[in-house]
Order: C-alpha cells, then structure tokens, then sequence
C-alpha cells in the first residue's frame, strides 16, 4: 500500500545527486513518487549515479528523471520545462526540492597583505552564492506555477542551516544566502499560499555531506555536533529525507511557513 502512497505524482529535486536531495530521490522513490532530478556530474560520475538510479526506478516501478544541466541558468531551466513536460502532465508536481550546494567559501579579509583580491569575498561571490542556495528557488517555484505544472496542494521545500545563525570560518557567503532564504521562504508562504503551495524551511543537524566536507573545519563541527547531539549521533541525509516525506503527506497541507529543526534536538544545546 505504501508503494501507492504518491502514485502519478511527481517530485523536482535540484540538487539530486548527492546528499539530502539524493537521499530524498530514493525515499520519494520508494514510496511510488516519480522523480525529475537536476545536478551537475562529470561523465565518469554520472555512470555509475544513472545505473542507480535505473535500478531503483526498476525496483519501485516509478520514473526517474535525470538531468544533467545547470539548474542556475534560464537557459537550463528552460530546457528541463520543455522536456519535463513530455512526460510529466499538468498539475502533477507533489514536490519542489531546493537542495542547491553551490557557494564560495572564501573570508571577509584576510591578514595577508600580499593576498590578491580573489582570495577574500567580493559582491559578485555574495550575489552568486546567494542565488544559487536562496534566489533560484523562487524563479523555479515561478515557472512551475506558470507551466500549470504543480498540483492544487503542492510543497516547496528548502534547505538552511545553523550556519545561517552563528558564525562558521569561511561561511560568510553561504550564511547570507542561508539567511536570505530563510526570509523568502516566508514570503513565498504568503504570497503563493492562494495557489496551494506550502513553502517551509528545513535546518538539518550537522550532515557528513560531502558540501560539508568542503568547509573549513568540518571536522571539528562534526566532531562537536556528536558531542552536542542529545541523540548521540549526527543527522543522517535519511533523517532530512524522512521529513521531507511527511510534509509530502496529506496531513502536512496545514504546515506552512514554518522552520523545521531535522537534527535529533542539536539546536536546543
């Protein structure tokens, strides 16, 4: 029964190729959601991901989707509408995932005085950071809606962190985008509550992703988040994909706006 649960209905997930949009294309996947997945991938990464990926399609008798475009540009976005659409009906979409990681990593300033400007954040670092992890979420949600794609009780799901809140070396550009979606997230739950959609914010514990691993000390907020988990363990990218579910469900068309905490109680210590 479960497998039926979101039969013809189906999921966009940008960012889906790794992490917590990965784990929730498996999770929607075998719950009978078919799935349209962008992601950026070189060639001798995206085998093996698209014979997963058939695999699980096969197993759960679902469609998967795989694209391998810049979910960044119009033109790309353009392109996956156009295709999307031969085999995806109107109003069908259950789920818009945002789970974009794409950011620069770099400090505010720096005290080497022989250091050249691109070693430290400059406006174009910000703007671009800021549009990839927070902006593009509303030109998707737009073109959806203006493609008559989403359902009449649709989701739109996305992704911050506590970086958005505290301070975490080389995070600055990430932490404003972070910040920045947090705050359209709201609007888009005013503005397209009217056309069904519930826009909501997930802030997972810290994940062993590998868009974590990039960050400066990594280890050590891993090494900290265990510590300060009171579950004793660090959020897994199925216990983002768990909850993403649930605000699937019929039950959650009443949650909207909202900020989740998906971390075993972390931000409470």
């Amino acid at each position: 029964m479960s497998n039926k649960l979101f039969a013809d209905q189906w999921a966009v997930i940008l960012g889906g190729s790794s992490g917590f949009g990965h784990a929730t294309v498996e999770k929607l996947a075998r719950n009978g959601m078919n799935v349209a997945l962008l992601y950026r991938e070189p060639a001798f990464t995206e085998k093996p991901l698209l014979q997963k990926l058939d695999a699980l399609a096969q197993e759960c008798m679902v469609t998967i989707l795989p694209f391998n475009i810049n979910a960044l540009e119009t033109s790309g976005r353009e392109r996956f509408l156009e295709k999307f659409q031969e085999t995806a009906p109107k109003h069908s979409v259950k789920l818009l995932l945002h789970s974009i990681a794409r950011g620069n990593l770099k400090p505010l300033v720096t005290e080497d005085k022989n250091a050249d400007t691109l070693s430290t954040l400059s406006a174009e670092d910000i703007q671009m950071t800021t549009y990839a992890m927070s902006n593009s979420l509303l030109d998707w949600t737009r073109s959806l809606l203006q493609h008559d794609l989403f359902q009449p009780d649709a989701r739109v799901i996305g992704l911050t962190s506590e970086g958005a809140h505290k301070v975490w070396e080389g995070y600055a550009a990430i932490s404003l985008a972070k910040s920045s979606l947090e705050s359209l997230a709201k609007y888009m739950a005013v503005e397209f509550a009217p056309y069904g959609l519930k826009t909501n914010v997930i802030q997972a514990g810290i994940t062993a992703t590998a868009s974590l691993k990039k960050i400066p000390g990594s280890d050590k907020l891993i090494e900290i988040g265990e510590t300060r988990n009171p579950m004793g363990r660090i959020t897994k990218p199925e216990d983002v994909a768990n909850v993403i579910y649930l605000l699937c469900m019929a039950e959650a068309f009443w949650i909207n706006g909202a900020l989740i905490h998906v971390d075993g109680g972390e931000h409470c210590n």
